[in-house]
């Protein structure tokens, strides 16, 4: 099971937060406003490797979280708070 610190309650389980998506850069290469905020919300990189992602805490203080993650063995490296 995958668990993170949350700054504020402390070491939790994975299930009690929401994914929110990878950081990235914005796709600038797109002229339609409506096709680049479709591509920043939806399409996802899915890394294999170091990776940066936002999380919810859902089911706790319901703030948000940037964690650094190796996705390759599926562990959390940093949580950024």
């Amino acid at each position: 099971m995958l668990w993170l610190d949350c700054p504020r309650c402390g070491r939790r389980p994975l299930e009690e937060f929401s994914f929110g998506g990878e950081v990235r850069e914005v796709p600038v290469s797109l002229s339609d406003a409506d096709a680049r905020d479709y591509d920043e919300v939806w399409i996802f990189d899915n890394p294999d490797g170091e990776t940066t992602e936002r999380w919810f805490h859902a089911h706790g203080c319901r703030r948000w979280l940037t964690v650094r993650r190796d996705t390759t063995v599926d562990q959390v490296l940093e949580v950024l708070g």
